[in-house]
């Protein structure tokens, strides 16, 4: 049956929601610090503690010198006492023994209370922590403990509690104490006192979690959320797409009747969403993200700094493309990452002749007639008469004319800008793009100032002046005479020696043409080769015969070697294998005496890559008893 300690230990290890090895490492922590103060031991004395969780004994370890005579027992032990602990024990030696003082579980229960204490509320505090960073981003359940300045307190599993600050709440939502809410877990850091958690309701990740959990077809990745755009407790703006064929993304995530998007809504304090089918098309896709307003056209600008977007609307429809404070217009904006300029179909048509009066030029062919009809139209709209639907479409004809021609001209002037760039470049080393602006040679204090403009190489200072040098003129704390430093630094720079390299073609050609010469030289060697080479095989192979069918005459065993060796020979002269017989004294060998004993051969066969043949050394044993020096003869040396 478990004793009474071990179910208070494992109380408190599910009380604390802690690991059984940390609530047993600050237990034993806090009972070698008991231990040091109850015998007064020094801080450099080693002291273990070894703690049974069955038993709730708690054993001491100490580091001790081993003596024959003890004078101080807690930093001394003697051999008996030491070899206990430790069989090879020896004078001199430091051992641990065990150091277990009287009485020691009462003492230490009172002196390690608050280090128990600590440490176990360090280790707590560090498992929420742990716990809780893992979920970040995620959306989490807790209770309102405490509301007060605008904060809303809720408490977390783990006993953990989570701060809402009031710019992450929904406006106009009202909680009361021990209500459940749900909310995205934003942050969480670490603090003196603990984790700090911090949650909200108002950022746009929850409505995207919301969605995660809502709609099926998100979660498994069937639709992706592409934007959104968000006013807490007021409208939000979602783009989504569809990542399948077949897949209606916007169906999905409204749901069949609207009861998909009705629940998020409830949850959002009755937040107004708008779902838009993302469009890769920034015009399509512009158009979309104002709605429920029409739009009439879309006309991009790229050429400035910030994107901008011409969206021309009726004129029943520019409240509604606006909207309240300018908050769909402000939406739109956020979700599509354009600026949006709105105006009606009269206003666009108004700024439309005022462009073809300042540049003639702006529209292809002849305008004169369609701007006087236009010009008639816009003189009874400001006289209030009434102006028909055709007249509409003849505004909205002509404002498409004049804008597209606009966007022509704003790209035309683009290209133009980029061919500059491009012309501009090649009078600039290519490797000036490469060396950092710091090795220019000018004062620190200019570069700092140049570098912080966005020029970080030689190459995209030179650039600039080459363009426009007045820009690097404006830039503050640049006068005339930094620049005339510049421009001095920049003239006197050296550059490196760019390699040269071939180009492809010329270098291919001049490869094949090697490898063509090569070919045929080896083909020249090698046909001469074959040629020496078969002369040689047939001397070699008749003056071979004759010797071993005199010696077959006296030995059995020669014959069968001869019929071996003619074989191999034959193979050799019907192969286009080169045969080299590499005797060191031919003549010697010719005038040696026909009736004397066979001579033993040694063949060696090798490729020559260079003559794509197949070459076979012969070595035989010089006339005497002594063998000759191993030296190969070559016939291509």
């Amino acid at each position: 049956m478990k004793n009474e300690f071990f179910l208070a230990f494992s109380e408190l290890l599910e009380d604390k929601q802690l690991p059984q090895e940390i609530v047993a490492e600050a237990l034993e922590a806090a009972m070698v610090s008991a231990y040091r103060k109850t015998v007064n031991a020094s801080s450099a004395q080693q002291v273990e503690a070894n703690f049974d969780v069955e038993t709730g004994e708690v054993t001491i370890f100490a580091e001790k010198e081993v003596v024959e005579d003890v004078q101080d027992e807690r930093t001394e032990v003697d051999l008996a006492t030491a070899k206990l602990a430790d069989e090879e024990a020896e004078l001199g030696q430091v051992v641990m023994v065990e150091s277990t003082p009287e009485d020691f579980g009462r003492v230490a229960a009172q002196t390690a209370r608050q280090v128990i204490q600590q440490r176990i509320r360090e280790a707590e505090r560090q498992a929420q922590y742990d716990h809780f960073k893992t979920l970040e981003g995620e959306i989490i359940n807790g209770i309102v403990q405490a509301m007060g300045s605008g904060m809303i307190t809720l408490g977390l599993d783990r006993k953990a509690e989570g701060t809402m600050p009031r710019n992450h709440q929904i406006r106009g939502e009202r909680f009361r104490l021990h209500d459940r809410v749900r909310a995205l877990l934003l942050e969480v850091k670490m603090s003196p006192r603990g984790p700090q958690i911090i949650l909200s309701r108002a950022h746009k990740n929850f409505l995207r979690r919301l969605l995660e959990d809502e709609v099926p077809e998100i979660y498994h990745g069937l639709v992706e959320i592409r934007s959104i755009a968000r006013e807490p407790g007021y409208r939000s703006k979602v783009a989504v797409a569809g990542l399948q064929p077949g897949i209606d993304p916007v169906g999905a995530c409204v749901g069949i009747r609207g009861v998909r998007i009705q629940a998020i809504v409830r949850e959002l304090h009755d937040e107004k969403i708008d779902v838009i089918e993302w469009n890769p098309d920034p015009s399509a896709f512009i158009a979309k993200a104002l709605s429920p307003a029409r739009v009439s056209g879309v006309f991009l600008d790229e050429t400035s700094e910030t994107k901008t977007a011409t969206v021309v609307v009726p004129e029943d429809q520019l409240s509604l493309a606006i909207g309240r404070d300018g908050q769909n217009a402000r939406l739109a904006a956020k979700l599509t990452a354009w600026r949006i300029d709105i105006k009606s179909l009269p206003e666009a048509t108004s700024d439309a002749l005022v462009k073809l009066q300042e540049q003639p030029d702006l529209v292809q062919g002849d305008m004169s007639e369609m701007v006087a009809q236009v010009e008639v139209v816009m003189a009874r709209k400001a006289e209030g008469r009434p102006i028909t639907p055709e007249e509409y479409n003849l505004l909205g004809r002509f404002v498409n004319k004049v804008e597209t021609g606009a966007e022509d001209q704003r790209q035309a002037e683009v290209e133009e800008q980029r061919a500059r760039i491009a012309e501009a470049r090649q009078g600039i080393p290519a490797a000036a793009f490469d060396i950092p602006l710091d090795e220019l040679g000018v004062s620190p204090r200019l570069i700092i100032k140049i570098t912080g403009e966005g020029y970080s190489t030689i190459g995209d200072l030179m650039l600039q002046l080459v363009m426009d040098s007045d820009q690097i003129l404006s830039i503050e704390g640049v006068g005339p005479k930094a620049m005339e430093e510049v421009r001095e630094a920049v003239e006197a720079f050296e550059f490196p020696e760019p390699e040269i390299v071939e180009e492809p073609e010329e270098a291919a050609e001049e490869m094949a043409a090697e490898a063509v010469e090569a070919e045929e030289e080896l083909e020249v060697e090698a046909e001469a080769a074959t040629e020496a080479g078969a002369e040689e095989l047939e001397e070699e192979v008749s003056e071979a015969a004759v010797e071993e069918i005199v010696e077959a005459v006296e030995d059995e065993e020669a014959e069968e070697e001869l019929e071996e060796e003619l074989s191999f020979e034959q193979a050799l002269a019907e192969s286009e294998i080169t045969f080299i017989d590499d005797d060191f004294d031919d003549q010697l060998l010719q005038n040696d005496d026909k009736g004397s004993k066979k001579r033993r051969k040694y063949r060696e066969v090798e490729y020559d890559p260079d003559l794509d043949v197949n070459i076979v050394r012969r070595h035989r044993k010089r006339k005497g008893d002594e063998w000759g020096e191993e030296d190969w003869d070559d016939f291509l040396d």
